[in-house]
């Protein structure tokens, strides 16, 4: 575990499927200190929230912490402070607030890891001008979290499952139980899996995908391309019902820059008629956008909070 600086502030907690980040946050949404660790046996949430505690320690030292935000992927009833569903990390029904406030006696309050990189894009971020924002963040899977009229929507837990949107009904499985859903044709995961079944290249990353596509290699060419033409028709949806005006680009295919950004913004305002044109933008916190985020949640929703 690493641990640089100690001040007063929130602390952020973002839980991974392999790695466990955290940081000490002030008012600003600035990062005072950082600490983290490799996930333990994720699929046991008692080892997990156990490490998380250590690192809350590790962060606390002897400052006055004012309370505990946590960010965990899936199905989250942030009210009840419960991780309904946490596939990534084999989690179902685990009360993560209540355990960790009594390991801790800390305030803590739960929230999604995409809601939490939304709230910190869109407060201290690449959204900070909006009011109506759309967040996607293509990683391993896309996720995505909604702010419309200046209220981060949560819908019982559900809402932001921009992945799930059936963009081919007759494409390839998807884990959720669906056919052709945006992960399995967007995602780092779908895109590299899609080059490999064109080429039988075995070991690369999807950014290895994109510098290939962007040296001109026909089949990274084409995955990019079918990548860009669904997210650019999912979003088009989102726009449509959300009225976003910004939307903000994360997660590890983000950092291709304008070689994802471009083509998805061309496609988007081009099949656009009536509704908002939005501003495509790269997210600006990068991996970080979780923690801070997390530690916002836990000054922004202090009645979801429990010792």
């Amino acid at each position: 575990m690493s641990v640089v600086g100690s001040y007063e502030g929130v602390i952020g907690v973002d839980v991974g499927g392999t790695r466990i980040k955290a940081a000490l946050v002030d008012d600003a949404g600035r990062i005072l200190a950082r600490a983290g660790c490799p996930t333990p046996d994720r699929s046991d949430p008692q080892a997990v929230l156990s490490a998380v505690a250590e690192i809350v320690e590790a962060l606390r030292q002897d400052e006055q912490i004012g309370g505990l935000g946590v960010a965990v992927p899936g199905i989250i009833d942030e009210p009840r402070g419960v991780a309904v569903l946490a596939a990534n990390l084999g989690w179902r029904d685990t009360p993560v607030r209540d355990l960790l406030a009594a390991r801790t006696g800390l305030p803590v309050t739960l929230g999604h890891d995409v809601r939490s990189a939304c709230l910190a894009e869109w407060q201290v971020g690449a959204g900070r001008r909006s009011s109506d924002l759309l967040l996607v963040t293509l990683g391993t899977g896309i996720g995505a979290g909604v702010v419309a009229d200046g209220r981060l929507l949560r819908g019982g837990g559900y809402a932001g499952q921009l992945g799930h949107v059936v963009v081919d009904p007759d494409g390839d499985a998807c884990g959720c139980g669906q056919r052709g859903c945006l992960a399995t044709v967007a995602s780092a995961t779908s895109l590299v899996r899609r080059y490999q079944e064109r080429t039988s290249t075995a070991d690369l990353s999807a950014a290895e995908v994109m510098r290939r596509a962007a040296a001109g290699d026909p089949a990274a060419v084409a995955v990019v391309a079918d990548a860009t033409h669904a997210l650019a028709g999912a979003l088009a949806s989102a726009v449509t019902v959300f009225g976003s005006d910004t939307v903000v680009v994360g997660g590890g295919l983000a950092l291709a820059g304008e070689q994802l950004l471009a083509p998805v913004r061309a496609a988007l305002r081009e099949s656009l008629t009536f509704q908002r044109k939005p501003t495509v933008v790269a997210a600006e916190l990068g991996d970080e956008s979780g923690v801070v985020g997390a530690a916002l949640l836990a000054r922004t929703w202090p009645d979801t909070a429990q010792p």
